[in-house]
């Protein structure tokens, strides 16, 4: 698929601790230099499937900062795998922010003790300016019959999804298909079972989001790919007719968290700009590049244009009026599992329900 490669500023941790722009950066003088002058450097470590929407709103705020203060604003991003991105981050790779997966992975980097407690109280709404939810893209005509998250059981029925010990989609995958199970009245037991199962079925389990679009789309293996909403629109957008989207009975709200990245903004002098980064996502403006991006935006008027009547659950095609957003779905949210520190704890830290589950396939 051509979009990969297309727009793209993804570099790697590699390529951005080579570029040098961290160098000195405890120094006053590094400090200074940075926070001031015609040009100003952020970094924004961010997970797989945002590569295209902050493409575009870089350049968005990169405008919107000039006209605000005269300052050219550069900013580098890293993508990749949600929980591998705060890993990094909390060992050493310096972001003056981080737009991750979940709020999960953002605590990871303040555990680090690099962002202040009270960071979902930053920004509006727990500090998540968008969210979105998980549905299934298969391959056009559904040949496999996909409906609903028990169809990922059946035998013969190849699934992607990637790992959720790296992964924050994966995660956002695991957690709803446990709650559809949950729905349906199974014990604890049972459902540990059905997703035991799930993954069973499981044919590659790549390091994040994006990796496993590729195995799905262009490696051309599995049957149905667990996606992020944005992926699966983005996929059926580039190639209406080899795809198609099937929105489950229920899924979950997620919601990626954004936060400054204290400890490194401080040393460089670049609270400002990072901080407004993050606010301006926020914006009219942005927000509408969000939705175009295909997720939902926190501001309701404009989630509104972009939302869609009809009960259908199977999407074929890319709406010619622009309204993407299929409500008709049962969306539970981290609360129902206790909050992040609770559901990792139960499900993702090493010895948990996962590595039991998985461990076994």
């Amino acid at each position: 698929m051509k979009r990969f490669g297309k727009k793209t500023i993804a570099v790697t941790t590699a390529a951005i601790l080579a570029l040098g722009v961290f160098s000195g950066c405890g120094s006053n003088d590094k400090q200074s230099d940075t926070a001031s002058g015609d040009e100003v450097e952020i970094v924004n470590v961010s997970y797989d499937p945002t590569r295209e929407l902050y493409a575009a709103y870089n350049d968005l705020f990169a405008n919107y900062w000039k006209e605000k203060t005269g300052q050219d604003v550069v900013v580098t991003q890293s993508h990749g795998g949600s929980g591998k991105q705060a890993l990094e981050v909390a060992n050493g790779l310096e972001a003056d922010v981080v737009t991750l997966a979940l709020e999960g992975d953002v605590d990871t980097v303040a555990d680090a003790g690099l962002i202040d407690a009270g960071y979902t109280d930053e920004f509006e709404l727990d500090s998540s300016p968008y969210t979105s939810t998980i549905v299934f893209l298969v391959r056009k005509g559904n040949p496999k019959d996909i409906q609903d998250w028990d169809d990922l059981l059946k035998d013969g029925v190849g699934v992607i999804t990637p790992n959720p010990k790296t992964s924050g989609g994966a995660r956002w995958n695991y957690l709803a298909a446990w709650y559809y199970f949950e729905k349906q009245g199974q014990s604890e037991a049972e459902i540990t079972e059905s997703i035991k199962k799930l993954y069973q079925n499981v044919l590659v389990l790549d390091s994040g989001a994006r990796g496993s679009t590729t195995t799905f789309t262009e490696n051309g293996q599995g049957d149905v790919l667990i996606a992020w909403e944005n992926e699966a629109f983005l996929s059926v957008e580039e190639n209406p007719d080899d795809y198609e989207i099937v929105v489950p009975s229920v899924s979950i709200l997620c919601q990626p968290t954004v936060a400054v990245v204290d400890e490194v903004v401080d040393s460089r002098g670049t609270r400002d700009v990072a901080t407004e980064y993050l606010q301006y996502l926020y914006s009219d403006e942005a927000q509408k590049l969000e939705a175009k991006n295909y997720y939902r935006p926190s501001n309701q008027e404009i989630l509104a244009e972009y939302t869609a009547d009809g009960d259908s659950n199977t999407i074929t095609e890319i709406p010619s009026d622009g309204k993407w957003i299929i409500t008709n779905v049962e969306l539970t949210d981290i609360s129902h599992f206790g909050g992040w520190k609770e559901a990792s704890e139960k499900h993702f830290t090493d010895g948990a329900l996962f590595d039991s589950i998985y461990e076994e396939k």
